[in-house]
């Protein structure tokens, strides 16, 4: 009998590659957590029935010097060569303009996302509508509505005549077929979610597909100069679905955030290789469609009426632009035993925190008591500029005392109580003078260039902001 002899060497290094690489993997569809094996239960994210198997990649090529499997050699340049910027195309919408860092760069990704409902499609029908009225060929895939579907959206938009080409489906073979015959200058894909693959063993939706399609997607638009937006649906958690790594493939990611009951929406860069992130564009709701805000600040303050306890304006920066909104709270003695902290607009540990430093260095006691906040118009604040503002809307809350109705506050709070200053004061103060605002309460250490007709009042801390605002209460 003929014994085959044993690997040794570079064969059994080999082997074990080959081994490996064949093993399947298990990944959960909510979270993206990989898993050893299959289970129930995901142990990253608690979700039930959401892990499958995964097929593992294929195996790249065996040796990475000369020989079979070779690559070319890559072209490299310095630092400091100079190369023109991307051009860039205006759609005629300030805001969406605005967002993207100045228009849509040509061969870019951008992946929008959103909760169901909020007018995700709206938006980029009417993107995709603007852009073609500016010479640019549009192609417009909706995976999740019929054609007839989308032609009724248009034809209540008032967007029947855009030259926008249509198509419904699904198959990532198809479309990227009918995309490269037409090449056109941008293509939206909504949703990247719906999206199907046919060499990936896989249901639509899942982590696999969702990568597979943004990667096909995402590659053709670099070597056909395409422009691609894709449309992603949002986790309970308000995050995109699928996979972080479709994320960290496109270029832009933008999200279109906003409360049913309010009217406004709020479309913001959390990331983009073209322009500044964190950039916000403001659209209101209406039965024609999205209409652009101009004036945020205006319209966030139209509706306060005379000063009330409990209110406070927060003079905050998003991007690069300045934006007045108005912080309420609520404080109640509380029937229950834990006090309820409702949160809307903010983080609630922020909240936390505050009422933390409050009780610990001014002597507040929160105990006992309700505490609700809100951010008028639906807006949401991620800036630690509020910390202040929410302080006095806390403490005008708790001891009935309306603050003047012409002040704004801005400022952060650290641990010890002591006020950090922030950045873009002169800004800050420029938007305010602008609406009528005469005051201001700011920490001691920022930088402020004089602005006419507003007088700044500077706090070292906390404390003193307590006794000096509230003496009277």
């Amino acid at each position: 009998m003929r014994v085959k002899p044993l690997a040794t060497g570079a064969a059994v290094v080999q082997e074990t590659c080959m081994a490996k690489s064949s093993s399947s993997s298990f990944v959960c569809n909510d979270c993206g957590a990989v898993h050893k094996k299959w289970a129930g239960r995901c142990d990253a994210c608690g979700a039930w029935n959401s892990i499958v198997e995964e097929a593992p990649l294929s195996a790249g090529p065996r040796t990475a010097g000369l020989g079979a499997g070779r690559g070319r050699r890559i072209a490299l340049s310095s630092l400091s060569s100079a190369e023109e910027p991307p051009p860039r195309t205006m759609s005629g919408l300030p805001e969406l303009d605005r967002v993207l860092g100045g228009g849509l760069v040509a061969a870019s990704a951008t992946l929008v996302g959103g909760d169901p409902g909020i007018g995700k499609s709206t938006l980029l029908l009417q993107a995709a509508a603007a852009f073609a009225r500016q010479g640019l060929s549009c192609l417009y895939v909706s995976g999740e509505e019929a054609a007839a579907q989308v032609r009724m959206r248009a034809r209540r938009l008032g967007l029947a005549d855009a030259p926008v080409q249509l198509a419904a489906e699904t198959s990532l073979r198809d479309i990227l077929t009918t995309l490269d015959a037409l090449r056109p200058d941008l293509a939206i894909i909504d949703s990247i979610q719906t999206m199907w693959a046919d060499n990936v063993d896989s249901a639509p939706g899942s982590v696999t597909q969702v990568r597979a399609a943004a990667h096909e997607l995402v590659n053709f638009a670099k070597r056909r100069g395409t422009s691609v937006i894709l449309v992603g649906h949002v986790t309970k958690d308000g995050q995109i679905a699928g996979p972080r790594v479709v994320e960290h493939m496109v270029d832009t990611v933008l999200y279109f955030e906003g409360e049913r009951g309010h009217q406004f929406r709020i479309l913001r860069a959390v990331k983009n290789r073209f322009g500044p992130a964190d950039e916000i564009g403001v659209f209101e709701m209406t039965g024609a469609g999205l209409s652009e805000v101009a004036n945020p600040s205006a319209v966030f303050l139209s509706d306060r009426g005379q000063a009330t306890p409990g209110s406070a304006v927060f003079a905050g920066i998003e991007g690069t632009r300045p934006v007045l909104t108005e912080i309420q709270a609520l404080v109640a003695p509380s029937p229950l035993g834990t006090p309820r902290r409702t949160v809307v607009g903010l983080d609630a540990a922020r909240l936390s925190t505050i009422l933390a430093v409050l009780e610990a260095r001014c002597g507040i006691p929160f105990a006992g008591l309700d505490v609700f906040l809100n951010v008028a118009g639906g807006m949401r604040v991620t800036e630690p500029a509020a910390d202040l503002a929410v302080a006095a809307s806390l403490l005008s809350a708790r001891e009935d005392v309306a603050l003047p109705p012409d002040m704004v506050i801005f400022g952060e709070i650290s641990l010890s109580g002591a006020l950090r200053p922030v950045t873009q004061t002169e800004n800050r103060l420029k938007e305010a003078q602008k609406l009528g605002f005469t005051q201001a309460i700011a920490p001691e250490k920022s930088k402020q260039t004089a602005v006419q007709g507003i007088r700044v009042r500077k706090m070292p801390d906390l404390i003193t902001f307590v006794g000096d605002v509230f003496a009277a209460g």
